[in-house]
């Protein structure tokens, strides 16, 4: 194998470490303040490394917003994966993923309603999370049997996306949210 096509060398601990801390603070930051008002020395500062150990990592904020989201499509893959692993009934698996699902929606104040209103728009600031939320749903839908026929994933997240937006704007409880999904995966079911 020629030096070009090897793998890269996995990092040190203390690289790695760095590394994470640089993603955790651009994530923080430019989910805080956006990307351009975000600049890389006040993500080094953040993360408590020098510009020199950012820039070693990331040569650019695009860089570093891309290791950022790949790492949270990892979160978002990893909880329909965790969904679907349930042991229980289909109805069971269901709401642990739509549970989870507003959750990473309502993360972030005002994400929701932002978010679902862009799916299926290309050229929205948030299309790569668009295709992650709906390609986990896509997932969801193929891994459930009981599913209605006539569900399709963008319709999945558009209605989660509306309870979402509901919770976000209204400061709803845990409590007062779990009968919205039920209800949701009820009619979701064959």
């Amino acid at each position: 194998m020629s030096a070009d096509t090897q793998a890269p060398r996995p990092l040190r601990a203390d690289a790695q470490r760095n590394r994470d801390k640089i993603i955790e603070a651009g994530r923080t930051l430019i989910r805080e303040k956006g990307i351009d008002a975000t600049s890389m020395d006040e993500i080094a500062k953040a993360a408590g490394v020098g510009a020199g150990t950012l820039y070693r990592h990331f040569k650019t904020k695009d860089e570093l917003y891309e290791a950022a989201t790949a790492r949270w499509a990892e979160t978002v893959n990893g909880a329909a994966d965790a969904a679907l692993a349930i042991e229980g009934t289909d109805r069971d698996r269901l709401i642990a993923w739509l549970r989870s699902y507003v959750d990473f929606l309502t993360a972030h104040k005002g994400a929701a309603w932002r978010i679902t209103a862009a799916m299926g728009d290309e050229e929205s600031p948030y299309a790569m999370k668009c295709r992650t939320y709906l390609h986990a749903n896509e997932r969801v839908i193929e891994g459930l049997g009981s599913l209605r026929s006539d569900v399709d994933a963008m319709e999945l997240v558009r209605l989660v996306g509306g309870i979402a937006a509901v919770v976000d704007n209204s400061e709803l409880s845990e409590d007062a949210v779990r009968p919205l999904i039920a209800v949701l995966a009820d009619g979701l079911l064959k």
